[in-house]
């Protein structure tokens, strides 16, 4: 297959770059999404059979003063891509976030729930779900939450360095959600590229590791793999004010993805061991 993908750096990225090293990758210097025409350009060029649309604007405070420029390089340039997408009848992987909902009650968000974003970061990812949708071409919106590895900013490798600075840390423990690995949503991606392309429905989908925690909960797991003795205080959200307010609940419901494709939830933790292992021998 004859694969396009957008995005280098980041930790889905760099995943893809292992799993798929045939792909073609464009970074930002070949294919900045602040320049929505010049992806469409891009894909144009390139003539793939498919596309997975790896990047993004990730810097979910930052956002809250610059929505701007986030909605082009996650609401704009995605449905430029999935224009020029549909020109070609290439079916288009866009990953989008669990930032789309408002976060409330206990019940894990399906595909089909009613988003109501909390920020900008999240207005800017659901305005690009909305130009993919309208793009006509085919499909899937991959929704993810919690995304860690060995590579780039994420939260395993935060708690690792503080871990290693202080005896304690104190870590928001009402949020809830699904720890996913990048590993897993590069393979998840592939998988869908190819169902698409051979014809498959796409669509909007959710895709998350499993159980269930809170962020304390994963620090307490990070550490225990890691061999850490860090104790970990649980804190309310409110004891951690941040820019942009974080959704209390991001549980998704993943049950469609598996029944339509075959694609089942990651044990987090079993990624996790992988993700410590490879930072030691880094």
């Amino acid at each position: 297959m004859k694969l396009l993908v957008f995005g280098q750096s980041g930790q889905v990225a760099r995943e893809l770059a292992r799993a798929a090293p045939e792909a073609v990758f464009l970074g930002r210097d070949q294919a900045d999404l602040s320049d929505p025409a010049a992806c469409a350009a891009a894909i144009r060029a390139h003539r793939p059979e498919a596309v997975i649309n790896a990047a993004a604007w990730t810097a979910v405070d930052r956002a809250e003063t610059e929505e701007e420029a986030a909605t082009v390089v996650n609401g704009v340039a995605p449905g430029a891509m999935a224009r020029a997408c549909a020109d070609l009848a290439a079916p288009l992987i866009q990953i989008s976030t669990d930032y789309v909902f408002d976060g409330a009650g206990t019940l894990p968000f399906r595909p089909g729930d009613p988003t109501a974003p909390l920020g900008a970061y999240g207005r800017s990812k659901l305005a690009g779900e909305a130009a993919v949708r309208a793009s006509g071409a085919r499909h899937v919106i991959l929704r993810t939450s919690w995304v860690f590895s060995a590579h780039g900013a994420n939260f395993v490798k935060t708690m690792l360095r503080l871990g290693a600075e202080r005896p304690a840390l104190r870590v928001v423990a009402d949020q809830i959600g699904g720890p996913t690995p990048a590993d897993a949503i590069a393979t998840a991606c592939l998988t869908l590229a190819r169902s698409l392309r051979d014809g498959a429905v796409g669509g909007t989908h959710h895709f998350s590791g499993a159980p269930e925690t809170s962020w304390a909960g994963f620090a307490r797991e990070t550490f225990a793999q890691a061999g850490r003795a860090v104790t970990v205080e649980d804190i309310p959200s409110s004891a951690y004010p941040t820019p942009a307010q974080r959704p209390l609940n991001s549980r998704l419901d993943c049950s469609a993805l598996a029944a339509d494709f075959g694609i089942a939830q990651p044990d987090w933790r079993a990624a996790l061991a992988r993700v410590i292992a490879e930072l030691k021998g880094a």
